[in-house]
């Protein structure tokens, strides 16, 4: 087949050195435990996607690409969510010794696959095939969607050719609809061959696969919104795109705009010469990120950055250190790697006492794996600002002796360095908290602190203060009755002056009311709650809950008795101002889902300005009443849900099909939740077409989030997720928009997406 001019010219890198060594491949010693140690011979396949893996053995087939469901490759380069230089991975750590260090390089995978740990023979080699991994790693993740398409249809063509011929028989070619997850009778698939087969040879070969190619590709309804405004000689004029973009995108656009866009998008070099844009170069803009559902300006850091940190929703992780569940799960350094590359920007560290000296993190009381306390401070420290610069806060939670915690207090001191706050910004005490644009590149330890912060501005005298503080605990029981509660004698802990001195604005104190934390709280004081209390005080007292969170932080973390690492819905609790709603991040599920959609916006920064009227000492708004006031901007969303594109199999049996519908939830205060869906779609995940139109009002837009979820449906069990995307109401761009989609992992499906029309009114 004659493909390979189109899978170098998709890569971008023809004759790039990285790429030729990838190629060319070469022996790595492959690491599985102290004992297991392997000479493996990797490379690139031609595709310059699929690294395979030059031995009898294979993986079992969950670890297989999508386009490839019977060749087990080594793995896909889409699936590789970080190199580790040197021994960073736990199995390396645990597995080799140091004097390899230099050699060692780790393969992290998206979602829940075990890292691969490879040596090379010298540290140049190891260098090189890192170095080679990242750029074409990164050169994947910049080709555009229309490209990714086109590369995911050649792989699977290829992958049909079963004796590789370059031709592909009948046979071979309804081998190949399957693998792109399309159910096409006998008759239809004989009909399109016969169409293609010019030459009556009874296979397809060059330009006759290209034929099909094309057929398959067509999009019926792209060509209707282009025939519609392709009013000169087939194409579109410079003007005829201004009338689409004005008409039906809601945008502004000039002839120079018009210019651009063709100069930039269209593949025709004489319909680019003539100022037109073709059918292909209109999909190909369509496609393109500036294009899509979200509002691009909405991809950078758009919001005002230099606000107190009580004004924005921070994201927030719980058990930071679990790749599992809270019972038996593994502990991992890698867990606060994978939640610091989502954007996580609080994170939370279990201290317990450890062996000769050195504190340990893990669950308390359970069986999960036990990590050191410096080797997750290191972990950290290289991975804390590579999505974003905004500040981390290190939520302790500090079980440890005196000795152990002033060993803690080294480990940041010595490994953070001058990116720790160990003293309030500014001269004199300060009267609210700096802003997220002041704190840039830098560490808040959140925990107990012996003494006021005014302290380190008093003489000292304060200095021999009590030293006992009530321990931290965040695993009772829910269900415990408030009586027994109270009963329940508070562990005291003794606090060490170098830990406790660290802890400048987020110093952990117990919440006894709204009036009492007015009264007697400072600013830098905050409170962590239980979910179930949490949810108690946003459904009935939501306002001062939103008061209470204008000056103040507040946490929200898990019951304890979600032992299975599940999670609770955040909005109600954004709703009600809280600022670190903490999740789960290793569990994967809806509320993630949602999470990660907030938090999508502002350069996935890890930090979502609160609505003006959250940021109101004053406010009237109430989530639950939604009495008249500016939060009020009742608009109507309407949505119509066109078609689908390359929506992946879920399950991997070679005959399953998708049968997809689409379901659109709208998230916010109580008043706009709501959801609707989708007809099913029989026996098609290539192009499925629905055409159903949706209605939603929306009351507060500022709080509302707009959610695609697309489901595999079955008559008899419960519909499978195949994948959804989530962005806020006030980032929805208007007019035909592609919607991408994430899988369950929240890492993007390389070609699948839905084709939308959104329209958003004001409500009379």
């Amino acid at each position: 087949m004659e493909t390979n001019g189109l899978e170098k010219k998709t890569n971008g890198l023809e004759g790039d050195s990285d790429l030729q060594f990838l190629l060319q491949g070469g022996d790595l010693l492959k690491v599985r435990s102290s004992s297991w140690k392997k000479t493996r011979y990797f490379r690139l396949q031609e595709d310059c996607k699929t690294m395979w893996r030059e031995s009898k053995k294979t993986f079992k087939s969950k670890q297989t690409c999508e386009c490839h469901p019977s060749i087990p490759p080594e793995f896909s380069l889409d699936d590789i969510a970080e190199i580790l230089m040197g021994r960073q991975s736990e199995g390396l750590k645990k597995n080799t010794e140091e004097q390899v260090e230099s050699r060692c390089f780790s393969i992290m995978f998206k979602g829940r696959r075990k890292n691969l740990d490879l040596i090379a023979s010298s540290e140049e080699e190891a260098k090189q095939w890192v170095k080679s991994l990242q750029k074409v790693v990164s050169n994947i993740n910049n080709l555009s969607r229309q490209q990714t398409t086109e590369h995911w249809i050649f792989s699977c063509l290829r992958k049909a050719d079963k004796n590789k011929d370059d031709k592909l028989s009948e046979s071979e070619v309804k081998n190949f609809l399957r693998l792109i997850n399309i159910e096409v009778d006998d008759d239809y698939a004989e009909m399109l061959f016969k169409k293609c087969d010019k030459s009556k040879s009874g296979y397809l070969a060059g330009e006759e696969i290209e034929h099909f190619y094309d057929l398959l590709t067509q999009r019926e309804e792209i060509d209707v919104i282009y025939g519609e405004y392709a009013k000169t000689t087939g194409f579109m004029s410079p003007q005829n795109l201004v009338d689409f973009l004005m008409k039906e995108q809601r945008g502004k656009a000039t002839l120079a705009d018009a210019h651009k866009i063709i100069e930039k998008y269209e593949p025709d070099e004489h319909a680019k010469e003539k100022k037109l844009l073709s059918k292909d170069g209109f999909l190909m803009y369509l496609h393109h990120p500036e294009a899509m559902i979200l509002n691009p300006e909405h991809s950078e850091v758009y919001q005002d950055m230099s606000q107190p940190l009580s004004h924005y929703f921070i994201s927030s992780s719980h058990n930071t250190y679990l790749m599992e569940d809270q019972l038996k799960g593994p502990s991992s350094t890698e867990a606060y790697v994978r939640a610091l590359l989502k954007g996580c920007r609080c994170v939370e560290l279990d201290c317990w006492d450890g062996s000769e000296g050195e504190p340990l993190i893990y669950h308390g009381y359970t069986l999960t794996s036990r990590i050191l306390f410096k080797d997750v401070i290191k972990a950290i420290k290289e991975y804390a600002f590579k999505t974003s610069d905004y500040p981390v806060i290190l939520s302790l939670e500090n079980h440890c002796c005196v000795e152990q915690q002033a060993v803690m207090a080294h480990h940041m001191s010595s490994i953070l360095g001058s990116a720790l706050v160990t003293s309030p910004l500014g001269d004199g005490m300060p009267t609210n908290f700096p802003s997220p644009e002041e704190l840039k590149g830098k560490f808040l330890i959140k925990g107990k602190r012996l003494n006021k912060l005014e302290a380190c501005f008093a003489s000292e005298t304060a200095a021999d203060e009590d030293t006992d503080v009530t321990e931290e605990e965040e695993s009772n029981d829910e269900d415990e009755g408030e009586a027994e509660q109270k009963e329940k004698k508070k562990k005291k802990l003794k606090l060490a002056k170098e830990l406790s001195d660290m802890v400048i604005y987020c110093k952990s104190v117990h919440f006894h009311g709204f009036d009492d934390a007015r009264k007697n709280l400072s600013f830098y004081e905050m409170s962590s709650f239980k979910e179930a209390k949490a949810v108690t005080l946003a459904e009935e007292s939501a306002n001062a809950y939103v008061r209470h969170n204008v000056e103040k932080l507040s946490r929200i973390y898990p019951a304890g008795k979600r032992t299975d690492s599940s999670n609770y819905d955040p909005v109600p609790l954004w709703n009600a101002g809280c600022q670190i709603v903490a999740l789960n991040f290793q569990t994967t599920c809806n509320d993630m889902d949602v999470n990660q959609g907030r938090f999508l916006v502002n350069g996935k920064s890890g930090y979502i300005l609160k609505p003006a009227f959250m940021r109101d000492i004053t406010t009237e708004f109430d989530p639950i009443t939604l009495t008249r006031g500016d939060w009020l901007k009742h608009k109507t969303l309407h949505i119509m849900v066109i078609s689908g594109q390359q929506l992946p199999k879920v399950n991997k049996k070679k005959s399953s099909i998708v049968d997809p519908l689409v379901k659109v939830e709208v998230h916010g205060v109580p008043a706009d939740v709501a959801e609707k869906e989708t007809r099913p779609v029989d026996n098609n995940g290539f192009n499925p077409e629905w055409n159903e139109n949706f209605q939603f009002d929306v009351y507060v837009p500022e709080l509302a989030l707009v959610r695609f979820v697309v489901e595999d449906h079955d008559s008899t069990s419960d519909n499978e997720f195949v994948g959804q995307y989530t962005l806020p109401f006030t980032s929805l761009q208007l007019g035909y928009r592609h919607v991408p989609l994430l899988n369950k992992n929240g890492d993007l499906l390389p070609s699948a997406g839905l084709f939308v029309h959104v329209m958003v009114m004001d409500a009379e």
